[in-house]
Parts: structure tokens; sequence; C-alpha cells
């Protein structure tokens, strides 16, 4: 069984999380707010807009995922990788990030949104193991 991190060894994996989401806005000039967010609504890191409530908006990341994930277990579509919202404002992602949690990211509209999908997924998986080191 592995013991909780300590404070500091929390602290300095936010450190390295808001690396890779400062790392994506970089990337992707598009991306107005990321987050990684437990299943249960925890923050782990954020880079959010001026305006943006992070527990708020976390609370709401996580909902949008169990209902999403339900939904998909109901139509029998496995294991839920990703849900896009479209909004008047530009789109919304939720990646699955491994059993950390879930890449939440508001953007801008993009006429490419494929590239923000897979940018999206390619943060999400450093951050799975940013949190879930691979066993050897």
């Amino acid at each position: 069984m592995n013991p909780l991190p300590s404070e500091a060894a929390r602290a300095q994996l936010a450190t390295k999380a808001r690396g890779l989401l400062r790392t994506l806005a970089g990337r992707v000039d598009c991306v107005r707010s990321s987050a990684l967010v437990t299943f249960d609504g925890l923050m782990l890191a954020s880079v959010l807009a001026d305006g943006v409530g992070g527990e708020r908006f976390g609370a709401m990341c996580a909902s949008l995922l169990a209902l999403s994930t339900r939904a998909a277990k109901e139509v029998e579509r496995g294991e839920l990788r990703q849900v896009i919202l479209d909004g008047k404002q530009g789109p919304m992602l939720l990646s699955r990030a491994g059993n950390v949690g879930v890449l939440a990211i508001a953007a801008d509209p993009t006429p490419n949104l494929g590239r923000l999908i897979l940018e999206a997924k390619s943060t999400a998986t450093a951050l799975a193991e940013l949190y879930e080191p691979p066993v050897a």
C-alpha cells in the first residue's frame, strides 16, 4: 500500500503539472483555461483565465465526466476517453488522464480542433505519467 504523498511532494507534483498545462497553452494558442481535476472534483493543478472559479470549475468538470461515463457505459462504448463540448465561445474538452482524473480545457474557437484534441491527449498522458509513474 502506497502512503499518501507529503504536502511538499503534492506541491512539487502540482508545480510540474502546471508546467505541463502552460506548455499546452504555448503549443495551442486558443487554450484559455486548463486544469487537472480528480474524478471527485479536487483541483490538482490549474492555469485558469481571470474570473474562472477553480473549485466550481473542478466540481462541474467532475460532474460532466461522471455523467458522460455513465452514458458511455449505457450504450456500451467502453471506457470513456474524451468529451467535447462545443460552445458559442469555443470548445471545452475533458480528456481522461489515466486513473488520476481528467484534463479539462476551455478554448477559444479554433479552426484546428483536431490539433487541440491531439495536444490534449498528449498532455493528459503526460499528466497521468507524472502522477502514476509506470511500474518497471
